[in-house]
């Protein structure tokens, strides 16, 4: 069977704050005590690799690190990318999309 990669988002909702930095930093906490997956922190989404039901569990342990952070609501979007026929990569589907693009100048 192929590798996932999926795309999360978990975030507070209605907090006295507008940053949600400390939040994040509990759910990546939970991510870092993950050996089996691979992660990559970005902008507005972490992106992690491996065995789809392994990090569907994981997600839902970044999940509750937020409520235990102190959020009393949380969102949570997920985007996922499960291929059976081969196995494939954050880096190679960077890879793939930059072979296909224009050079630039």
């Amino acid at each position: 069977m192929g590798k996932a990669i999926v795309a999360v988002s978990i975030a507070p909702v209605g907090t006295a704050t507008p940053s949600v930095s400390r939040f994040v930093a509990a759910a990546e906490e939970v991510l870092a005590q993950v050996p089996d997956l691979r992660h990559e922190l970005g902008p507005m989404f972490t992106t992690v690799e491996g065995d789809l039901g392994r990090i569907l569990e994981v997600v839902q342990q970044m999940q509750e690190a937020v409520f235990a952070a102190g959020a009393e609501r949380v969102s949570t979007v997920i985007k996922i990318d499960e291929r059976r026929d081969k196995s494939a990569s954050m880096e190679a589907k960077v890879a793939a999309v930059r072979r296909q693009a224009a050079p630039v100048g």
